[in-house]
């Protein structure tokens, strides 16, 4: 009988475009608690019945979940950091007014 494969590309793509997602604010900890979340659940599957499934593709999914991990931290410390930051100004009003202020001094500074 031949063994389920697993395939952590899926965790691998969820968690990289997460990575890449962070620069928002740490928005991506939403994709990277996904890829975490599958990879847990496929994981789990293979411990619940470990002669079904290819063990080098489960290792394959346990190194994806290492990596989902990493990111979906990445992602939340810098979503705290965001929103302190966002706190420390005085709240999103006050923010959004500094955003504004930056713009006007950038189309000034252009020319417009």
């Amino acid at each position: 009988m031949e063994k389920e494969k697993l395939n952590p590309v899926l965790v691998y793509v969820l968690a990289i475009v997460g990575l890449l997602c962070c620069c928002f604010g740490g928005l991506g900890f939403i994709l990277a608690g996904a890829a975490y979340f599958i990879a847990h659940t496929q994981l789990n599957k293979v411990k619940d019945n470990p002669e079904a499934f290819d063990l080098d593709s489960a290792k394959a999914m346990k190194t994806a979940k290492i990596v989902a991990l990493v990111i979906l931290i990445i992602n939340v410390l810098y979503l705290l950091w965001s929103l302190y930051s966002i706190q420390q100004m005085g709240g999103w009003d006050a923010y959004m007014e500094t955003v504004q202020k930056m713009v006007e001094e950038m189309q000034k500074a252009q020319g417009q």
